[in-house]
């Protein structure tokens, strides 16, 4: 006969094994729920130009019976609305506009650097008379809130012993703040390429205040409860952004033909992008780290985030290179 203590241990045995399998039926389960990965583009995220073009994430996708649909971000901010509507998966922002969106609760993680680029810069027109930051005091100054340009707005103010009290800021996306400049309805804009570049070369426009430093890196988010279901899509995402990455820097001539295309800009105007941005460095870590405090210094000082937001932890919270840890970026 079978003792009490081996049938006690049989029972527990059996419940194991009905969690296991339970547990491989629900993952099983959540996977074949996935039925479309839905990534943005961005004109300030050439990588995701090249990923689109290429449909290299389509074929791999296709494998499992999941499709790839491409939504369109005009700015981070434009991005965050997007994640945090479950509007897309994947979303392309500036460092500084991922930590802004997770303090105020989007619930998103940063897991790739798809650019250290040098994309914003303060703007005025050829004939100006601002040369300097502290030149901005009383002025109309174009910008897109919750951006990478609005965010090195308010450093350069700060820095210059001024706030965003001491300005008019008017609300505009990217391209209508560029329109908005050229045609003197504005004094200064918060410039984004490919914009910025384009309004440099066509109209001789000037970036009087530049610190590529305060460029706060090109992030790619995913929504953290679609990272936490379905990490083997995350890692597929990253590994078809890595192909395009190295493909990029391999193919410079193609690159800049496909950025012009997609951007509806000339090969010129993205050349002139291309040429002060650098992919060289997708993994996500403590550098990127560092960078997007001292901007959350600011959004603090500037009552952008709530002084109750501990910035570290929410930066701890944000940055996840796990993913990116597996995949070969050499």
């Amino acid at each position: 006969m079978i003792s009490k203590t081996y049938k006690v241990a049989f029972i527990f045995l059996i419940i194991a094994a009905i969690g296991v399998l339970s547990s491989c039926s629900r993952s099983a389960s959540t996977a074949s729920e996935v039925k479309t990965v839905k990534l943005d583009y961005a004109y300030y995220n050439p990588v995701s130009l090249v990923l689109k073009e290429k449909k290299w994430l389509e074929d791999e996708l296709q494998k499992d019976g999941i499709e790839v649909e491409w939504v369109f971000s005009a700015g981070s901010n434009k991005a965050l609305e997007l994640l945090n509507s479950k509007s897309i998966d994947f979303g392309s922002t500036a460092g500084s506009a991922a930590l802004l969106g997770k303090a105020n609760g989007n619930p998103i993680k940063s897991i790739y650097i798809y650019s250290k680029p040098e994309w914003t810069a303060l703007v005025a027109s050829a004939g100006s008379p601002i040369e300097k930051v502290k030149d901005l005091k009383g002025k109309k100054i174009a910008v897109t809130r919750g951006t990478d340009p609005y965010i090195f707005l308010l450093r350069a103010l700060d820095a210059a012993g001024l706030s965003e009290k001491n300005v008019e800021i008017v609300q505009l996306q990217h391209p209508d703040g560029k329109t908005a400049l050229e045609k003197g309805d504005v004094d200064a804009w918060a410039g984004l390429d490919p914009y910025m570049a384009q309004t440099e070369i066509e109209k001789h426009s000037k970036l009087f205040f530049r610190n590529v430093d305060w460029n706060t890196y090109g992030f790619l988010n995913v929504r953290e409860a679609f990272a936490k279901d379905h990490p083997e899509i995350v890692e597929k995402v990253l590994k078809a952004y890595e192909k395009a990455r190295k493909w990029a820097l391999e193919n410079p001539n193609e690159f800049v033909k496909i950025v012009a295309a997609e951007s509806k800009q000339s090969e010129e105007v993205a050349a002139k992008v291309l040429s002060r941005t650098d992919f060289t460095n997708p993994v996500i870590g403590e550098i990127h780290k560092q960078a997007i405090e001292a901007a959350g210094e600011v959004l603090l000082k500037s009552g952008v985030i709530d002084k109750s937001v501990d910035i570290k932890k929410t930066i701890d919270d944000l940055i996840d290179p796990q993913y990116i840890e597996h995949i070969d970026t050499n």
